[in-house]
């Protein structure tokens, strides 16, 4: 609609305009003619032939008027007072103008011409063959010799055939343009509703799309224009959405999963203890209702952490931070707990920028980690390299297939799903880490260790570049 509305303004303007140069044009030629006239007529009356003005049998006009604007020869439709009126006017030397007389339109130009003072002619001294006599005559008269005064010649053509011709071109265009019009809306809407089918059955399929069912994909065209890429990229948004709802879907059965164990131990010790009070030590419903509860505050926290980091982009608190003090102070927290040996010896000074608590987090959940799944030793070092600075975490288990190494970033994922969720811990801890490094501007990949076992590696920004 649009299109064909466009369409139509720009041929009716179009139209209008070409019989505007139309009209002019035809003016312009008709008065060409016209001064071809006036000259003609000019030279015939400047050599004395004694044109007669009113003699004219075509439709032309011509009319002689005399110094005081009183018409002295021409046709008929000079005698006409409103047409003598309207031809007195007509100023000398303009370029041709379009006139009125008698309701028919005209095309007039006018010119100076030298005739005599009574307007019979130009000025003359009389026949060659006058005698002596006369000549003596002229001598005595000499002052009393006929004047010669400028008048104006306007000469007049009829504008009929060429009003005619305009007539006939603007009948032509009222009735094409019209025409064109319905011409171009007839194809656009074939065209355009061609080309958008596959927009139409794209628009049905994603109506028909629900939130709880995103499995589902539009039609991809093969033509290979924008609305096939439209399509494709549509196909691609779909998939990230369905990815995320499945992940999500499956973030919270593993939070209620994570959160009903602990829950289910209390229960059963409150159970236990209500039932039978002499058979359940307080000491040690109190440990287990500890541990228990400790258990779910990590995981709550650890929830709240990772949504707190999805919220934001980056580290809202920045300030320099020694890596290898928080690598010092984790190896001396392992070393006390006693479970695994830790080797420091390859720390040395590197410092970067960013929030303290974030980064020392993320330090402690990869040495936790590592010390989950350590036989016996985990080794801890750092360094600055260039224009960063670089933690490893080294344990001697049993590492980290290649093609799960990127699984173990995801949320609640434990590789080896048989063992207890107390040794295997939430499956949240290496989750926070890659959040933490991303907001941080860093980054965390897996590796193999040289003590036989999986290496985790943070890579910073350094602060001293």
């Amino acid at each position: 609609m649009a299109a064909t509305a466009v369409t139509a303004i720009a041929l009716v303007i179009g139209s209008v305009v070409f019989v505007g140069l139309l009209s002019r044009s035809v003016v312009d030629n008709v008065g060409a003619v016209a001064s071809q006239d006036l000259a003609q007529y000019a030279r015939s009356l400047e050599a004395d032939d004694r044109t007669d003005l009113s003699d004219d049998d075509d439709d032309r006009v011509v009319c002689l008027i005399g110094p005081t604007g009183a018409v002295t020869d021409g046709d008929g439709e000079c005698a006409d007072e409103t047409s003598a009126r309207v031809l007195v006017g007509v100023e000398s030397g303009a370029a041709p103008e379009a006139i009125s007389l008698d309701g028919d339109r005209y095309v007039a130009v006018a010119d100076e011409v030298s005739v005599s003072a009574d307007g019979s002619g130009p000025d003359t001294r009389g026949d060659d063959d006058s005698d002596d006599d006369t000549a003596d005559t002229d001598d005595d008269n000499e002052n009393d010799d006929v004047d010669s005064d400028d008048a104006r010649l306007v000469v007049a053509l009829p504008l009929d055939e060429a009003d005619d011709a305009v007539g006939v071109a603007t009948t032509l265009l009222a009735v094409a343009v019209p025409l064109l019009v319905a011409f171009v809306a007839l194809v656009t809407a074939i065209v355009v509703g061609r080309a958008l089918r596959p927009v139409e059955r794209i628009r049905r399929r994603v109506e028909g799309i629900g939130a709880s069912d995103l499995s589902q994909r539009v039609p991809e065209p093969s033509t290979a224009d924008e609305i096939q890429s439209l399509a494709v990229t549509m196909n691609a948004m779909l998939e990230r959405l369905d990815a995320s709802q499945r992940s999500q879907r499956r973030f919270v059965s593993d939070a209620s999963h994570e959160l009903r164990s602990p829950l289910a131990v209390l229960r059963q010790y409150a159970e236990v203890a209500a039932a039978h009070p002499d058979r359940v030590p307080t000491s040690e419903l109190a440990a287990t209702v500890r541990a228990e509860g400790s258990r779910m505050q990590d995981i709550v926290e650890s929830l709240l952490l990772l949504t707190r980091l999805d919220e934001r982009g980056r580290s809202e608190r920045t300030e320099r931070v020694d890596l290898d003090d928080l690598l010092l102070a984790e190896a001396r927290r392992v070393r006390a707990a006693g479970a695994v040996e830790v080797d420091a010896s390859g720390i040395s000074g590197a410092r970067v920028s960013g929030d303290p608590a974030l980064l020392g987090r993320a330090v402690r959940n990869v040495v936790d980690n590592a010390v989950r799944h350590a036989r016996s030793r985990i080794a801890v070092m750092a360094r600055t390299e260039g224009a960063r600075c670089v933690i490893h975490v080294d344990d001697d288990g049993s590492g980290i297939p290649p093609e799960e190494r990127e699984r173990v970033f995801e949320r609640f994922v434990r590789l080896d799903e048989g063992r207890s969720r107390d040794a295997g811990g939430s499956g949240l801890g290496l989750a926070i880490v890659r959040h933490i490094m991303s907001v941080s501007g860093g980054t965390v990949a897996v590796g193999d260790s040289p003590l036989g076992g999986a290496r985790l590696t943070l890579a910073f920004p350094s602060a001293d570049d």
